[in-house]
Formats: C-alpha cells, sequence, structure tokens
C-alpha cells in the first residue's frame, strides 16, 4: 500500500543509523530513554531538521521510568500538523530498537495523516519495518485524541497476532516482559485481554530541536 504520509519515512534502531546516511533524510525523530547518550552518528548526515524526546518504552506506570504520556502523543499529533507547512524529503525515526516506541510513533503521523486507513497502516509499516511491535499505550491514547473510537487499536492488535505467527521466537521475550498483556494467548490467536493504557492526566516533558 501507499503511505498516508507524502514523503518517504524509515524506522530504524541506533545501530542502524549509519547505514542511512546517505538516504537524503531531511526530518530525524529520535526517542530515547531519560539520561541515554544522544548518539555521534548524525555528524555523517547532510544538514537536517532534528527533533529528540525522551521516554521510556512501557505500557504501565513504573518507579523510577518515565511513562509516554498524553503531553507526548499530543507533541508527536503536534509534529505531525507542523510538517504539513514543511518541505520533507525523507523522514526517518528512530528509538533504541527500531521496534516499539519509533513504530508507534510512525503509526500515530500515518493515523493522522490517514484516517479510515487504519488496516493498511499496519500493513505499510510490516512492509517498510517487518517486526515491528508499537508500545500499545501510546497507540490507545493517540486512538482517543484523534477520535478513532478503538479502530486503531483493533488495528494494532491484529497486526500484534500477525507479528506473533510471523516471530514466535519472540514471544516467549515479551510474555516474560511487562508488555506481557499485548501478546495472544497463541501465536497468532486473538487475545480478549484488555491492553490499553491506563488513563493519565498530561504531563509536559522537555523536547529538543538540533
Amino acid at each position: 500500500m501507499v503511505s498516508p504520509l507524502p514523503f518517504p519515512l524509515t524506522i530504524c534502531g541506533i545501530d542502524e543509523l549509519p547505514s542511512h546516511a546517505d538516504a537524503g533524510v531531511s526530518h530525524v525523530l529520535t526517542i530515547l530513554d531519560p539520561g541515554w547518550p544522544d548518539p555521534e552518528h548524525f555528524a555523517r548526515f547532510r544538514p537536517h531538521r532534528r527533533t529528540i524526546w525522551r521516554f521510556h518504552d512501557i505500557v504501565n506506570p513504573a518507579d523510577g521510568q518515565s511513562h509516554p504520556t498524553e503531553a507526548d502523543i499530543r507533541t508527536i499529533l503536534d509534529y505531525g500538523e507542523a510538517l504539513r507547512a514543511e518541505t520533507v524529503d525523507h523522514l526517518l525515526i528512530h528509538c533504541h530498537m527500531g521496534i516499539s516506541r519509533s513504530t508507534a510513533t510512525a503509526v500515530i503521523l500515518m493515523a493522522q495523516a490517514g484516517s479510515g486507513r487504519e488496516a493498511e497502516i499496519f500493513t505499510h509499516l510490516r512492509a517498510i519495518r517487518p517486526f515491528s511491535w508499537p508500545n500499545s499505550r501510546m497507540i490507545g491514547m493517540a486512538d482517543a485524541m484523534l477520535g478513532l473510537g478503538g479502530v486503531l487499536v483493533g488495528a494494532m492488535r491484529a497486526h500484534h497476532c500477525d507479528i506473533a505467527r510471523a516471530r514466535p521466537d519472540m514471544m516467549h521475550y515479551l510474555r516474560g516482559s511487562e508488555r506481557g498483556a499485548e501478546v495472544p494467548d497463541e501465536e497468532g490467536g486473538r487475545t480478549d485481554r484488555p491492553n490499553d493504557p491506563l488513563p493519565v492526566s498530561p504531563s509536559p516533558r522537555g523536547n529538543a530541536d538540533s
């Protein structure tokens, strides 16, 4: 399928960044754990606009960790709105592994631009990032803020089932983590366990452009 975004989109992890230095990237979204050192790879990229967000890749509040909040999702949506007024040659979104926070952010931006195409969005995500496991807290908040009535969350759950069928080797790891509620009860089977994010109050967090 064709992406709802009117420009090329790349998703990757930190270790993959050097391979995209000559890809004509004009905009970068960096999502890192708080306190994680900033990657040095961008010195090799052509001039670009880079935005940095910091929160942990968790779906439940935990002591000593910063979970994604409604304020973070609003920042993503505001970023998507701002891109409409800019010339974007190529957007690169990365987190640590290019699996969860970055893929959730990509889905949110595509859902904002392509309402009504939620299932197609995840098909496109699998095409550009075959192993992806979007953060369900982020997707649930975005679904509510975009007024999608659970359609985006449903498409994410179907995507998780597709990935579980394709990569059963990764499900044991996910089941043993705090993301276990996102994993289907059986590889490729649907789950009735709720995995919507907990309601939280917005808590603004600093963002940096460089």
